[in-house]
């Protein structure tokens, strides 16, 4: 089955480390939401549709009945799966007892929060608006309206923080027994607030290497002592609990995006809207829909796997590739193997424990070049 994408990208103000596309222009809301429901028809699926992720931006910046237009063009013009997992992104300050009983309304089973971090002080570095304490509030509200699939997102690798701060963060996290958890190592992206502050005020720097390689084994030490599994570089989740949909784009699933920036993948072929949300709008409006596409030959599609499958703990299955592809991928990976950074079982290699930090290194070192 297919996954469906659909991009949000409002916000209320952006965070200083954000390098996805998003807007400030809240004014647009009303004319966007009509453009998606546009786009869903233009682009009704017969696959079956077995995960839907509503992401962004902030999805909660929508209105209920705005949300409510969009599931309704989405249900009509495709076939989804009565067990779909459904998810939407919120922020944790936007969901008020009103919200939270609104989403009740919908057919939303999981909602995924970036709550990155329990330090009021380093929210405020980020630009966030919401509070500590909002992320608990968030999790309660959700729970009392039937919501049993929570995921939070962490950061960690702050300017200045230390080891004992990233444990309070995890042990805080973990207080809130939610079911899925991501994490991930602040980086600093050309383009953003934060690269720009960087050029000129050191202080703002993220931390050195062995600190962060720290900070990433404590957080899954603790993560797995507490029977989370760890099934993706930086994804944790209780026992039933993965992603769904983001296991889709690790496993090669096809799937459909729909919206400004959103991209799709068909196993043949990538495309990716235009970045621009008046554009967007202004060509679903005139029937067109105004995207990109590149059509993927052998050597790129061994590429993908190498750089998606070794994400997960199941790694990469030799079995399913080429010959040619195989021996070549074997061939690179014999050092990483001695070096004891990737292991073969099964015919499935993957990243050891050891690897898993330089993961990045390995996986480019077994891609094919130009």
């Amino acid at each position: 089955m297919a996954g469906l994408y659909i991009h949000i990208p409002f916000c209320k103000s952006r965070c200083i480390y954000c390098g996805f596309y998003s807007t400030t222009g809240l004014a647009l809301r009303e004319a966007y939401t009509d453009a998606i429901c546009q786009e869903l028809a233009m682009r009704g699926s017969a696959e079956p549709v077995g995960t839907i992720y509503l992401g962004g931006g902030t999805p909660s910046q929508l209105s209920i009945q705005q949300l409510h237009r969009i599931f309704d063009a989405l249900y009509k013009y495709n076939k989804v799966s009565a067990a779909a997992e459904v998810t939407i992104e919120c922020n944790p300050d936007d969901v008020t007892p009103e919200f939270a009983k609104g989403i009740s309304g919908l057919p939303v089973n999981r909602v995924s929060m970036g709550a990155q971090t329990f330090n009021d002080e380093r929210l405020h570095f980020l630009r966030r608006r919401h509070t500590s304490e909002q992320v608990e509030s968030a999790v309660d509200r959700l729970r009392e309206t039937g919501i049993n699939n929570i995921s939070i997102d962490l950061m960690y690798g702050f300017p200045q923080e230390t080891l004992e701060d990233w444990k309070s963060d995890i042990d805080k996290a973990l207080s809130l027994d939610v079911e899925h958890l991501s994490s991930y190592c602040l980086m600093i992206e050309e383009g953003t607030v934060l690269y720009e502050k960087c050029q000129t005020d050191s202080s703002a720097s993220s931390i050195d290497e062995e600190l962060e390689r720290q900070m990433y084994e404590l957080l899954i030490d603790k993560l797995v002592a507490k029977g989370y599994e760890h099934y993706e570089i930086s994804n944790f989740a209780k026992s039933g609990y993965r992603s769904r949909h983001n296991s889709s784009y690790w496993n090669g699933t096809p799937y459909i995006g729909i919206g400004a920036a959103a991209h799709s993948f068909d196993l043949e072929t990538r495309s990716w809207n235009i970045a621009d949300i008046r554009r967007y709008i202004k060509g679903i409006q005139q029937g067109e829909r105004l995207y990109e596409s590149e059509t993927l030959d052998e050597d790129t599609r061994y590429n993908d796997m190498v750089t998606v499958a070794l994400r997960t703990c199941e790694g990469l299955d030799l079995s399913l590739l080429h010959e040619r592809y195989r021996q070549y991928c074997l061939k690179n990976a014999k050092r990483f193997i001695d070096d004891g950074l990737l292991a073969i079982d099964s015919q499935k290699l993957h990243l050891t424990r050891k690897g898993l930090f330089v993961s990045d290194m390995v996986m480019s070192e077994l891609m094919l070049v130009d």
